[in-house]
């Protein structure tokens, strides 16, 4: 059974990254099998990089990056606090959207085993956070990956974008291409920072599609163009949900003229977004023809949209801790023993049934402003009942 997820050797820095972690494994008496070891997907080990406080100090070459997307991070060092923000937009929302469901989007608990862990920092560190989506779900062509996928590309249009409104970058800034105009009729004009979303998506497709394109090693065609179609559906997000945004300009505050720019909505909202594409996502064949279809025959003629999320292989049902696959399972998860959602106890715990026990909470409560110059509370206690996943 694998013990720990390796980034491919396909480099001289993945090679380091190999070797020292087999290394580390063996001296702590960790019998390792390299040839039985899972391989993270090549192109989406660019998520490493938010286990690193400060990427720009290490260098491009010592980051978790495929050969492409080093070259490009050579080119543009600047841009990586923008890649790191990016992932960690695309990670954190990807927790939050499914926090109560059974695939929580959580840390992968086979970077190595119940009973033992290994103590390399610098390999630690760097495969910990990203672990997280480095598992089966990345490679295993579910609805999961599909998420995965979108919200990751349409984090990193968010950061980068975000990064030119904001006047970090020489190379974008807002989008000048709105200025002068409006409808002096209904007393409004643009003005202000639009956020330039030009260069944002740009650099997402640069990043995140080149090395797919010009692959010739990927295991599988259906895999490649599902990574590529769930990348671009989730940068179609951000623009769908652009908003426009203005302000009063007048005398007593009454509103004569309005400015206006466009802005991105906020992360959550996109997050949410793709969240219902999720649940609405298309089932599509495995083999691909001339272009992709749906796996559903009878509904073959419903063209695929640019913004619906895809996949090819049903999920499991993620209730069952599996460390070869790298699924925690649901044991151990607290449940909403009165909620009919997925957080409920039944659906959660998958019919296992439940535990229950208190837990005793002490906080300050009845606090009074005394004269002078303090303040002054008292502290209550009360009981919670915590039910978990048998």
């Amino acid at each position: 059974m694998p013990l720990v997820i390796l980034l491919p050797a396909t480099s001289p820095a993945h090679r380091r990254w190999h070797s020292m972690l087999l290394l580390s494994l063996k001296q702590q008496g960790l019998s390792v099998d390299s040839q039985q070891t899972t391989l993270v997907p090549l192109f989406t080990q660019w998520l490493g990089v938010t286990s690193f406080g400060v990427p720009e100090k290490l260098g491009c070459s010592n980051l978790p990056l495929s050969s492409r997307q080093r070259e490009m991070c050579k080119k543009k060092p600047y841009l990586l606090s923008s890649i790191r923000e990016g992932a960690r937009l695309g990670i954190q929302e990807c927790k939050n959207q499914f926090k109560y469901e059974r695939w929580n989007c959580s840390i992968s608990p086979n970077i190595y085993t119940s009973s033992q862990t290994f103590s390399l920092s610098f390999v630690s560190s760097s495969l910990s956070s990203a672990n997280s989506l480095f598992g089966y779900e990345l490679s295993s062509g579910t609805k999961e990956t599909a998420f995965i996928s979108a919200v990751t590309a349409a984090g990193l249009v968010h950061s980068v974008t975000r990064s030119c409104s904001a006047g970090n970058m020489t190379e974008c800034s807002c989008d000048t291409s709105l200025q002068n105009g409006g409808s002096a009729s209904e007393g409004w004009h643009w003005g202000g920072c639009s956020d330039d979303l030009q260069y944002g998506m740009w650099f997402s497709r640069k990043f995140l599609d080149t090395p797919y394109k010009n692959s010739t090693s990927y295991e599988s065609d259906v895999l490649r163009v599902m990574q590529l179609h769930n990348n671009e559906a989730g940068r179609q997000a951000v623009v769908k949900l652009m908003t426009v945004d203005c302000r009063c300009h007048g005398v007593s505050g009454s509103c004569a003229v309005k400015t206006c720019w466009k802005s991105m909505s906020s992360f959550e909202r996109i997050g949410s977004y793709l969240k219902d594409k999720y649940e609405n996502s298309v089932q599509i064949a495995d083999k691909i023809k001339r272009k992709v279809r749906r796996k559903e025959k009878n509904y073959r003629k419903v063209p695929i949209r640019k913004d619906d999320l895809i996949y090819t292989n049903k999920s499991p049902n993620y209730c069952v801790e599996d460390l070869k696959l790298g699924i925690s399972g649901t044991h151990g998860r607290v449940c909403n023993r009165t909620s009919e959602g997925p957080d409920s106890c039944n659906l959660l715990c998958c019919g296992r049934g439940y535990n229950t026990h208190v837990v005793r909470h002490v906080e300050r409560c009845e606090c009074k402003f005394v004269w002078c110059c303090y303040v002054r509370c008292r502290r209550c206690e009360s009981m919670t009942d915590v039910h978990t996943c048998k």
